[in-house]
């Protein structure tokens, strides 16, 4: 899934998608290679979850 695809289809489920990590975030989804938005999302306390988990998640 690319990253287009993943934030149409959480924007379709009503999602507020952002480009950032911030803590407003409740949850980030990572990617393979995922580097400074991850280490951000730790450092905040945010759950990250893999793309496996994000379709599990979208009912896919």
């Amino acid at each position: 899934m690319t990253r287009d695809e993943a934030k149409a289809s959480a924007q379709q489920r009503g999602a507020k998608v952002a480009g950032s990590v911030s803590k407003k975030a409740v949850r980030v989804v990572l990617g393979r290679g995922a580097g400074s938005k991850a280490k951000d999302a730790e450092r905040l306390g945010i759950k990250t979850i893999d793309e496996h988990e994000w379709l599990k998640l979208a009912g896919k």
